[in-house]
């Protein structure tokens, strides 16, 4: 089964508090070492908000409320930047220094990789996702993409020192992606990605942009977004949630690990024995293999409870702007009002459910941490505080909707 601890990997650093009425301001500079960059592109990560320096590098971002933001900054010649801001009580300003891309000589030789394409389709399967709005994304600027493949640890990593680019024609959005970190691990099958993305309408017809709407309906309800702005309103069970916990049990089929532990040494230790030496090692081996396979067997396996969890015993009260989820085993998270679809059952995302558990969409949130942390428009603060299984881990950028995104019902 594939695990995913991306599935709101772009929501870690995003954070949006509606309960305060007063608005406030990021305003600063953006320079270099010597002089203000005009023309330098601002985004907000996650959001569709964005301005542009004047002739001085200066530039501010409106009408904010209090939370956790990311700046993203681009301009031709520079590496794009980032940086955290926090919004509490008053507006901010800071001055953002960006670096210039400079291609050193022995940079631009590119050695041919025969594995490339490979590496790409990989990551653009765990990425962008395989669900049916990633048959209509493309990356738009693969050249980008700086690809590593560990043999010894099983694990491809990708990286970039440029935004990259997605159009998402499901959606109707062009996301520029900065990328800070991806990772697939062949042997645990654990996907890991962060990094800000921000969101730009694509133009469409009438027409087109009824189904772009509609397409962004479809995408956010039953999302980890959604679940967790229902969860922190309090709103769970009535917006489509069944919350119910996945048990870690003793595996009744593995030894105790002292038992497998001392089996093992006293086979590495036995002395060899003159004149039966082969029947012995034919012995020796099959002990050393059925303790191995024993070593390598899972400690725990997961047994779905039926017994509902009720929202109020998980979340409490962080500060005036975040909620705090913390809990034991894992939560099974059902959302009712959409089942699972054939395409997602042939994937290696399903989750094992027993026989009269209907076909809702489930996903299984796994803790990496005491708890997590996140915000009224769903965005979380912790950084790898999450482990997804289940349709969250199937849903990845090609399904992302922005932070400040709003169903048509709730306008």
């Amino acid at each position: 089964m594939i695990k995913s601890l991306l599935a709101t990997s772009f929501l870690i650093i995003i954070g949006l508090c509606a309960f305060a009425q007063n608005t406030f301001t990021i305003s600063g500079t953006v320079r270099d070492s010597r002089d203000g960059l005009p023309g330098a592109s601002i985004y907000l990560s996650g959001y569709k908000i964005a301005t542009v320096a004047d002739n001085d590098g200066k530039f501010k971002l409106q009408n904010l409320k209090p939370g956790s933001y990311d700046l993203l900054v681009q301009i031709v010649g520079y590496l794009p930047y980032s940086k955290s801001v926090i919004i509490s009580d008053q507006s901010v300003t800071v001055d953002l220094v960006l670096k210039e891309n400079v291609a050193q000589l022995d940079e631009v030789v590119v050695r041919a990789d025969p594995n490339r394409q490979k590496y790409i389709n990989q990551f653009r399967e765990f990425f962008i996702g395989k669900s049916p709005n990633s048959l209509q994304c493309k990356i738009l600027n693969p050249q980008v993409l700086n690809v590593d493949f560990d043999i010894t640890k099983s694990t491809l990593t990708v990286s970039t020192t440029e935004f990259l680019v997605v159009e998402n024609k499901a959606l109707g959005y062009r996301l520029k992606y900065m990328l800070d970190h991806f990772e697939y691990n062949s042997r645990t099958h654990i996907i890991y990605y962060s990094g800000h993305p921000f969101f730009e309408e694509l133009k469409a017809s009438a027409a087109k942009k009824k189904k772009y709407i509609a397409a962004r309906e479809i995408a956010y309800y039953g999302s980890s977004q959604h679940f967790f702005r229902s969860l922190y309103a309090g709103k769970s069970k009535e917006e489509g949630f069944i919350i119910n916990k996945m048990l870690k049990i003793p595996n009744p089929n593995r030894y105790p690990e002292y038992v497998i532990n001392a089996n093992l040494e006293k086979i590495k230790t036995l002395p060899e024995k003159t004149g039966v030496r082969k029947s012995a090692g034919k012995i020796d081996t099959a002990l050393l293999n059925f303790w191995t396979k024993q070593k390598e067997m899972p400690i725990t396996i997961d047994r779905f409870s039926r017994g509902d969890v009720r929202p109020d015993t998980l979340v409490h009260d962080y500060d005036e702007n975040l909620k705090y989820l913390s809990y034991t085993d894992a939560l099974i998270v059902q959302y009712t009002k959409e089942k699972e679809s054939l395409g997602y059952s042939k994937t290696g995302f399903w989750i094992f459910r027993p026989l009269d558990v209907p076909e809702n969409q489930i996903s299984v949130a796994n803790l990496t941490s005491s708890g997590v942390r996140f915000y009224e428009n769903g965005g979380i603060y912790d950084s790898r505080s999450l482990l997804y299984e289940g349709y969250w881990a199937y849903e990845k950028v090609a399904d992302m909707v922005p932070m400040d995104y709003i169903p048509p019902a709730k306008i």
